[in-house]
């Protein structure tokens, strides 16, 4: 459903804050589409790709903020966003007056309304935006977003959402739906791919075809987008971080508190955690979340194709 009744101001700067494999390739769409974009990241060779293309970077994220219209924020986790926004250095202040904040971290829905309560007070506005897709549909501008915001928020932010994503859903007026509803998306996400990486491992453990074992399941109705996408990596042996083991660890683990509240019961989800919690133990929480399927050949005594030399293991 559309909130359209909101006219749209005109675009002035839009600031992107965390420049690493998802807000690079949201820079870089929301540059292609014409808009003023400066970034900013606290590691310095994050910055330096985007300004390789050209791209305009401040040395603080305050200084990315100031005056902008719309700010991605593209962290990690909601204690990032707060400290963004709120923190010694928050920029909160420093947005245009009418700006509007794009919260695209996966948090709990319940510190999604506590930030943008927070923030609305001050006259500008919140939109709690998680996304999904990963950072080739992010390079591609491609992003699917799940948001939830007022109207008036909605509408300044459409540039860059237009720029961003092939799809935005509207999810209602209210900050926390977003969020929400990612929540649903990333407990189904992880018990997928711990599925996929449990059926590899299996397959390994039998003496299969790999190769043919992806070619016979991704033509059944045992197959999944988790399986399609994530065990080429297995058969590859390469588990460079496209989508890093600890982001389902926090993830996971929100899943977890939110049933936990609701009274709830999540058994698999619970399950597939601790099968995350064992990977990240074991020193693989930065590399890719395939990485599961090493976990259980390490159990089994599976044999796994040869890993490719992990530049990013914890």
């Amino acid at each position: 459903m559309q909130s359209a009744q909101t006219s749209a101001p005109s675009v002035g700067r839009v600031a992107v804050l965390g420049l690493g494999s998802m807000g690079l390739g949201m820079a870089r769409s929301a540059s292609r589409a014409g808009l003023d974009v400066v970034g900013f990241d606290p590691a310095p060779a994050a910055a330096e790709a985007f300004a390789a293309d050209g791209g305009a970077t401040e040395a603080s994220a305050r200084e990315a903020a100031a005056g902008a219209s719309i700010v991605l924020c593209v962290v990690v986790n909601a204690a990032q966003t707060e400290a963004l926004l709120f923190g010694p250095d928050g920029i909160a202040e420093a947005m245009a007056p009418d700006a509007v904040f794009v919260s695209c971290a996966t948090m709990d829905p319940e510190i999604a309304r506590r930030l943008a309560a927070r923030l609305e007070a001050s006259g500008r506005h919140y939109l709690d935006a998680p996304m999904s897709g990963g950072p080739v549909r992010a390079a591609e501008g491609a992003l699917t977003v799940m948001a939830s915001g007022s109207p008036a928020a909605f509408a300044r932010a459409r540039p860059a959402l237009d720029a961003i994503a092939a799809k935005v859903y509207e999810l209602g007026e209210a900050a926390g739906q977003g969020a929400a509803f990612k929540m649903i998306n990333q407990l189904l996400a992880g018990v997928h791919i711990a599925a996929a990486c449990e059926a590899i491992a299996f397959a390994a453990r039998q003496n299969l075809d790999l190769a043919r074992v992806y070619e016979v399941i991704t033509a059944s109705a045992g197959n999944s987008w988790m399986f399609e996408n994530r065990v080429p990596h297995v058969i590859e042996g390469d588990y460079a971080p496209k989508s890093a083991v600890e982001i389902f660890v926090k993830d996971l683990g929100i899943v977890q508190d939110m049933a936990r509240s609701a009274r709830f019961p999540v058994p698999l989800s619970a399950a597939a955690l601790q099968m995350f919690l064992a990977a990240s133990g074991a020193g693989m929480g930065r590399d890719d979340d395939a990485s599961l399927a090493r976990v259980y050949a390490n159990l089994s005594g599976a044999t796994l194709p040869p890993s490719k030399p992990a530049k990013s293991s914890a």
